[in-house]
């Protein structure tokens, strides 16, 4: 499957830093006109960079930036947007919630009787999620990806085409009034796109310091987004903007 063999070269490519062209095709199994496709969109994530004959891996990308990282920024902001958040879910919910450095937070102020069924591609989320009895843990993607501590990749006719789900709790490496809700991750981005595509109500959960910014890929915009919550430090300009197109904005 693509989406799974592109998750695949990425891994590979930063195990092995560089490889040529017809390493990759021998590797994957897969034709030459195959594997240039495949670099071609890894190429457009800046995962990588393509050089004569081969491909080298792109260390300083934003993509590969490590979990822990990420999750020192902006951590009080992050922590409190996700505590509040944790309010919206209610008894016997279908709730996705997406992997991300905030979304994890929505868990830690549930009651422990709380009944409800969970969706997600976070691993994080799991771990927090097994400690809840009454929760009915469903998990997605077919790879694990290590920099973001997600499962990536889906399957044309996977489940989640099908779910209902009532509440999806989402993450964004960027958001603005033109793009919307995006991120740089194309894998991921797929399964984020679906998820708010089934969802009733869309939940951004973004710490202000990404507001105003593009990444390379939207997966939801503003009118499609039900609740952006956010810290006290978001420009009050910025959130005028979002209240005019009639869309609520909290500020936690």
């Amino acid at each position: 499957m693509k989406v799974k063999r592109l998750s695949q070269i990425e891994e590979y490519l930063g195990e092995k830093q560089e490889a040529s062209l017809e390493e990759l095709k021998n590797h994957f199994n897969v034709s030459m006109n195959t594997i240039r496709r495949d670099i071609n969109e890894l190429a457009q994530t800046n995962v990588i960079k393509k050089v004569y004959g081969g491909v080298i891996y792109n260390s300083s990308s934003s993509t590969t930036t490590a979990y822990e990282e990420r999750n020192i920024s902006h951590y009080a902001e992050k922590k409190n947007i996700g505590k509040h958040c944790s309010r919206y879910i209610e008894q016997h919910d279908i709730v996705y919630i997406d992997s991300g450095t905030t979304t994890h937070f929505v868990l830690d102020s549930l009651s422990q009787d709380i009944e409800f069924t969970l969706i997600t591609n976070s691993l994080e989320v799991l771990n927090k999620a097994v400690s809840y009895p009454n929760v009915h843990i469903m998990i997605i993607g077919e790879t694990y990806k290590r920099s973001t501590k997600s499962f990536t990749g889906i399957t044309d006719d996977e489940t989640i085409t099908k779910f209902n789900i009532n509440k999806a709790f989402m993450s964004a490496t960027a958001f603005s009034m033109n793009n919307g809700a995006s991120n740089s991750d194309l894998l991921e981005n797929r399964i984020k796109k679906i998820v708010c595509e089934r969802a009733n109500e869309v939940y951004l959960l973004i710490d202000s310091s990404k507001f105003g910014k593009s990444s390379l890929f939207t997966y939801s915009h503003l009118e499609d987004i039900s609740v952006i919550i956010t810290d006290q430090n978001m420009d009050q300009a910025y959130a005028d903007q979002i209240k005019k197109a009639n869309k609520t904005i909290v500020m936690v």
